[in-house]
């Protein structure tokens, strides 16, 4: 018997979305809960289970098509067997059976062909490639689509660095070889709206940015003095977010400004902290929001980033996750980034930019010494906010981190 595949509801605010990657082609085998297709939102991409187990029998929207919540996207006959391909060849049951077994996981070698996902199977075709030729890192050795995507931009790395070599002396210019190619992708719906929401900022908001640098060495020491004892109580890694999170919530406190939004002709303060922290997902940069961060400990906030993290790279954020916040973090420095002046996230006045840490030649006590330092950023919504509150937040960052005594003492 079919069961329908509906679109989900994914939001209070979202009516429509658009299909992503189906997972699963028409004809293959589901199993109850499995992932059939992404779709996306104007906030994230969600992945779609089927809800019952069988075959993918039709699929009635393609990829880049849009649904409204609850349209049926596809329809899985419950309890059928995917059809064996015309010409596969059968399975000898009295072999043994790790002869017939797949790799349990790891990374297989190019040259052995792979089991190959659907996704990954549309960018092969896509860019005219045999599957054998990338190694895939999927368990029981299935080639993902981000191994294709790798294999992709490194050969591009290749032939860009090869484009570079010098020619020799007295060559002439010499004509391009071979076919060249443009390739025309639409953008994602949450490329868009980050899109739209970056110009929106730039056209309403009078933004400026400020900087600061900080010293690291002190919250450097506590961290490896404490790593393995708080991993090992807590389960989560003591990274260095956790100690901006709190130091921003210590200087919002000071500096309210940075915690309220403009409503028409009115400004409206706030009295709890809702940080967004800005993480890398698939498709582009979101922002899940810590909800009343100022309640939550610094082992409580590692859990919760670390958490955003892995499934904002599984597509798993939901978009109540990625509503309001009244501050956002961005950290640039996991990507090396020196210096970068972050736009703020509408209706948001504030945004804080943390960049790479290196160590640098810094005065201390009147002698040049060498410190971990790391370059802030603010920018803030110069409506709302006037410099000299900027300036003051960003020095209440640094002292708070520079003397991270201060976050549990609250002084």
């Amino acid at each position: 018997m079919p069961v329908d595949l509906k679109v989900p509801s994914v939001g209070e605010s979202i009516t429509e979305v658009f299909i992503g990657t189906w997972l699963k082609k028409s004809g293959e085998a589901v199993a109850k809960d499995e992932p059939v297709v992404e779709i996306e939102t104007d906030k994230a991409t969600l992945e779609v289970p089927a809800p019952v187990a069988g075959v993918l029998s039709e699929v009635l929207k393609a990829e880049g098509d849009g649904a409204e919540v609850g349209e049926i996207i596809a329809r899985i006959e419950e309890g059928a067997a995917a059809a064996v391909p015309a010409g596969a060849p059968a399975v000898d049951s009295s072999a043994p059976a790790a002869a017939s077994a797949a790799p349990t996981g790891g990374e297989s070698e190019a040259g052995a062909v792979p089991i190959v996902m659907p996704a990954a199977q549309r960018l092969l075709e896509e860019h005219g490639l045999a599957a054998e030729a990338v190694p895939a890192s999927g368990p029981g050795g299935r080639l993902l689509k981000e191994d294709v995507q790798r294999f992709v931009a490194e050969r591009e790395r290749q032939a860009a660095e090869r484009g570079r070599l010098p020619e020799p002396a007295g060559a002439g210019v010499a004509a391009a070889t071979g076919p060249r190619h443009e390739e025309t992708v639409p953008m994602s719906p949450l490329r868009r709206r980050i899109a739209e929401r970056l110009v929106e900022a730039q056209r309403t908001a009078a933004l400026l940015t400020t900087f600061n640098e900080v010293d690291m060495s002190a919250v450097m020491a506590l961290r490896k003095a404490y790593r393995d004892d708080f991993e090992k109580r807590y389960g989560v890694r003591l990274g260095f977010m956790s100690f901006f999170v709190k130091a921003a919530i210590d200087a919002l406190k000071l500096i309210p400004q940075l915690n309220a939004e403009i409503r028409g002709t009115d400004v409206v303060y706030k009295d709890y902290y809702d940080i967004g922290v800005a993480v890398s997902a698939k498709k582009g940069l979101v922002v899940p929001v810590v909800r009343d961060a100022e309640q939550l400990s610094f082992a409580e906030l590692e859990r919760v980033i670390a958490d955003f993290g892995r499934r904002a790279g599984d597509s798993k954020l939901t978009p109540e996750e990625l509503q309001g916040g009244t501050f956002t973090i961005s950290n640039g420095g996991v990507f090396g980034s020196m210096m970068s002046t972050p736009i703020v996230n509408p209706p948001q006045s504030g945004v804080l930019g943390m960049h790479a840490i290196q160590e640098r030649p810094v005065a201390v006590d009147g002698q040049v010494a060498i410190r971990p330092m790391m370059y802030l950023a603010l920018s803030y919504d110069h409506r709302i906010v006037d410099g000299r509150e900027a300036v003051t937040f960003l020095k209440r960052i640094k002292e708070a981190v520079e003397t991270p005594a201060r976050m549990l003492l609250e002084v």
